[in-house]
C-alpha cells in the first residue's frame, strides 16, 4: 500500500483507509515505524491533528522544505502554510488526473 520508505515530516500523504479516504495531508509528527501524525490546515488543524497507521497511507515523494523550517525553528507551522502544501500537490495531482480523459 505505502512506498515501503519511512515517512518524513514535511512529506505529503494521501490517506488510503478511514472517512478521509482520498485526501491528501501532512505529516507533521513521526510517533515510530508504525504511526505517525498528519494535518491538512483544513479539517484537521495543527493543534487536533490525527494519529494514522503508515499501512493506511500512500506516501507521496514530495517534502514541504516550508513546512521543516517552520517546525524545526518554532516546533509549530501554521494552518496557512499545511492548506498551502495540500493544495500545491493538489493542483498537480488535479492536473494530471485531467489529463487522463475517462
Amino acid at each position: 500500500m505505502n512506498t515501503g520508505s519511512s515517512p518524513q515530516i514535511g512529506q505529503l500523504v494521501r490517506i488510503l483507509k478511514g472517512k478521509d479516504a482520498g485526501e491528501a495531508a501532512v505529516v507533521i509528527a513521526v510517533v515510530d515505524s508504525r504511526f505517525v501524525y498528519i494535518a491538512d490546515g483544513d479539517k484537521r488543524k495543527f493543534d487536533g491533528p490525527k494519529k494514522k497507521n503508515i499501512g493506511h497511507l500512500e506516501l507521496i515523494p514530495f517534502i514541504s522544505s516550508e513546512i521543516v523550517n517552520s517546525l524545526e525553528e518554532t516546533g509549530r507551522v501554521t494552518n496557512g502554510k499545511l492548506r498551502f502544501a495540500v493544495m500545491k500537490y493538489g493542483a498537480s495531482a488535479g492536473k494530471s488526473a485531467s489529463e487522463k480523459g475517462d
